[in-house]
């Protein structure tokens, strides 16, 4: 079918250009037509780093502020023992977990604990803890895993 002349030109907002000198016109509409992916769009604006309470960072040191028992998800049962933490380098306050048995115990109220991502899908929860993502790694400068198998003694603050 031909067209005639003026609807030619009209409408043709969106075509790509695939002339021989059209490089610069190709790089420009791909550059803007880039921000309609969500993952380039959210990594550009670096909102991953805005709404993560460590800032980007791997680690970072908090303050107890409690112990908490988190009820697991369906179809465990359990208690999971946690803790309240609020961050130095922000003011942030998270919950984190405690890993192994019995490490709740070495963990008071006012410690300086370090804590790491649990590494759950995409930095979210893993497992049956609802809501969790972070797990407690350092209790007063002392590994936490050291403590729980009796290695090292917590010391005296």
């Amino acid at each position: 079918m031909i067209r005639p002349l003026q609807s030619f030109t009209q409408g043709w907002g969106d075509y790509m250009a695939k002339g021989l000198y059209a490089g610069r016109q190709i790089k420009k509409s791909r550059k803007k037509n880039r921000w309609s992916d969500r993952y380039y769009k959210r990594r550009m604006l670096k909102l991953k780093e805005k709404s993560d309470p460590l800032e980007g960072s791997a680690q970072g040191r908090g303050i107890v502020l409690e112990k908490v028992g988190v009820e697991a998800k369906q179809p465990n049962s359990a208690i999971r023992k946690c803790v309240k933490v609020q961050l130095i380098k922000n003011g942030r306050q998270i919950t984190a977990f405690a890993v192994g048995e019995g490490a709740i115990n070495f963990i008071d109220e006012h410690d300086e604990i370090l804590v790491e991502g649990i590494g759950g899908s995409k930095g979210r929860a893993k497992g049956d803890i609802p809501g969790v993502r972070f797990k407690v790694i350092q209790v007063n400068g002392v590994s936490l895993v050291e403590l729980v198998r009796g290695r090292k003694e917590k010391p005296i603050r």
